[in-house]
């Protein structure tokens, strides 16, 4: 029995016949024409709403992280445009007014409450140490930030005494100027453990190596300067937990600490 011919084999190895391909059709121009439209309708709508209508206002503001500020003076400082349409706002222009106005705001984030409030969550500082100046106190956060006066110094907060060494005071002073000695003892204060900070009463600096501290009970430390202030906290921490009777304590050199009862 004879074989397919050969037009018979191209005809078999080339496949089913494929399918015509089909042309994209192109909209009609009435149907582009109703569709551009109605992007139109929708973005014209969608401004309206957030801009021209009464539904997505600014009616309230709340604040929250007060400790010392009061809720109304954050407000008052605040200005946020009541009444204004609330996409519209402008909360970096807020916050940096809060922070210029109030010192005594750290950080500030002002967010939108949809669909009709603002809300300022607000970090205060916290005073590590104060300077006496004219019978008021400056408080100074761990940054070196002297952010508010107050008539009563505030309970657990030290007390600076900057008095340069007298012997060396004008080589200390060249290299070391009060404001750069204010500075170290804001760094110590800083660094101070929780517990320990807490029962400082007093900073004292004499130079830049030379800084120390009074605590409740007549209890002093000697830190001297500002560096290794971490390592001299754990170090402090370890050593009052292992003589609690001591009453002098010396951290200055943090790996041969010292402690006496006298």
């Amino acid at each position: 029995m004879a074989g397919p011919t050969t037009a018979e084999r191209q005809k078999l190895d080339s496949g089913p016949p494929r399918p015509a391909r089909s042309r994209p059709r192109v909209p009609r121009p009435r149907t582009l024409i109703l569709s551009l439209i109605a992007l139109v309708l929708l973005g014209a709508g969608g401004v309206w709403l957030f801009y021209g209508s009464q539904w997505l206002r600014v009616e309230r503001v709340t604040t929250s992280g007060t400790r010392i500020l009061t809720p109304e003076e954050v407000r008052e400082a605040a200005a946020a445009p009541v009444g204004a349409p609330l996409i519209s706002v402008d909360t970096d222009a807020l916050e940096d007014r809060l922070r210029k106005k109030l010192r005594r705001i750290d950080s500030v984030d002002v967010v939108r409450s949809w669909p009709h409030g603002i809300g300022l969550k607000v970090t205060e500082r916290k005073p590590v140490l104060l300077i006496e100046k004219g019978g008021k106190f400056v408080e100074v956060d761990a940054k070196g930030v002297r952010f508010a006066t107050v008539g009563h110094a505030p309970k657990g907060v030290p007390l600076l005494e900057l008095r340069p060494d007298q012997e060396n005071a004008a080589a200390s002073l060249r290299r070391f100027d009060s404001h750069r000695l204010r500075r170290e003892s804001v760094r110590v204060a800083g660094a101070l453990p929780a517990a320990v900070a807490r029962d400082t009463r007093v900073v004292k600096v004499r130079s830049y190596d030379s800084i120390s501290l009074e605590l409740s009970g007549g209890r002093t430390v000697a830190w001297g300067s500002s560096e290794k202030g971490r390592t001299k906290a754990s170090t402090l921490t370890a050593l009052m937990k292992a003589a609690p009777k001591a009453r002098h304590f010396d951290v200055s050199v943090p790996t041969a600490p010292a402690s006496s009862a006298s």
